[in-house]
């Protein structure tokens, strides 16, 4: 197993820290050559503490190097654009999210001051078809011994090897320790046959579709893209609005034709931009649509929409963008 350490201090610029730690890597990689991760702790977490405090890293087999967000959304689009700065020419791997490693699931693990022989994990798997979630419940006969903090960070270990980080935050829904072993329950190289069945059905997204009412009391429609994951867009940390008037509507203030086929042209036009920005739901009601979607700062995505909207003919369109890195501004539209 390789050096893990969170860093822990404050973040400086990302763009500027990640071009000094992309300057640095390349003499750091010749001296472990002759030396260990462990010669190189300090200097390497000051360099990722540069580029944010929270960020995670490690060096492990392969060679390899992975700087982690450690699964939370706000940090996955920094460890993105670090690895956009990795070098192509030399045999390291780079990740910016911990790759699966079902190699490590038969080793042990110390925490604190416990070891975990992990031939002992086990997981009750409840696959929820519904929200495309497994929800796990994870035992160790040792966490009799453990407290809760200890339980969870195995089980959050074990989750990374066996998946990969990205997957468990697309596909593991709520995450549950016990000190009785479940019925049913299956060790943990299992989890990904059981998370391929929940993924099937979803190769391409699909939208929910729902009904509400409106201020005024009309009709309102609410279409959300499902599944949508933060971790397939990992650049599109910008939250960006577009409001559409339309001019044709039904006594209910929905849009018809020709106005329902125009809300639709726009769409595609959005959807042609591709991975640099992607529609993740829109609301439809009292003569207007919001599009509701998040783009890549740095790609000129929002340039474009700014040009799509004022392109618009059916009254005055407005498109507002603000950083969300979290994807927050999407909890009320989750299923």
């Amino acid at each position: 197993m390789g050096i893990f350490r969170r860093s822990p201090g404050a973040a400086a610029s990302h763009t500027e820290a990640i071009s000094r730690f992309w300057e640095w890597w390349p003499q750091a990689r010749r001296r472990l050559d002759q030396a260990t991760p462990a010669d190189i702790a300090d200097e390497m977490s000051a360099h990722v503490e540069a580029i944010h405090k929270d960020l995670e890293w490690e060096i492990g087999p392969g060679p390899g190097l992975t700087l982690s967000g450690g699964g939370v959304d706000e940090l996955r689009g920094i460890a993105e654009r670090w690895l956009l700065g990795a070098p192509k020419d030399d045999n390291w791997h780079y990740h910016a999210a911990r790759p699966a490693d079902p190699a490590m699931l038969s080793g042990k693990l110390q925490l604190d001051e416990h070891e975990f022989d992990l031939e002992y994990v086990r997981m009750g798997l409840r696959a929820d078809s519904a929200r495309a979630r497994v929800d796990i419940t994870s035992y160790h006969p040792d966490f009799l011994f453990v407290p809760d903090e200890t339980r969870l960070a195995l089980t959050l270990r074990v989750l990374d090897w066996a998946l990969g980080e990205d997957d468990v935050a697309r596909w593991v829904g709520e995450v549950a320790t016990v000190a009785d072993e479940p019925m049913d329950a299956l060790p943990p190289a299992m989890l990904p046959t059981v998370v391929e069945q929940i993924a099937a059905p979803f190769g391409e997204a699909a939208w929910l579709v729902g009904e509400g009412r409106t201020p005024l009391n009309h009709t309102a429609r609410v279409a959300v893209r499902f599944p949508l994951h933060r971790q397939d867009y990992p650049l599109c940390e910008l939250y960006v609005s577009v409001t559409l008037p339309y001019a044709n509507a039904n006594p209910d203030r929905l849009p018809v034709e020709p106005s329902a086929s125009k809300l639709r042209e726009f769409e595609e036009a959005v959807e042609a931009l591709g991975p640099r920005a992607v529609l993740a739901a829109h609301e439809t009601g009292d003569g207007r649509r919001v599009l509701h979607m998040y783009a890549d700062p740095a790609s000129g995505a929002v340039a474009q929409l700014d040009q799509l909207a004022a392109s618009w003919s059916e009254g005055r369109a407005k498109v507002s963008a603000q950083p969300d890195p979290a994807w927050s501004a999407l909890a009320p539209y989750r299923p």
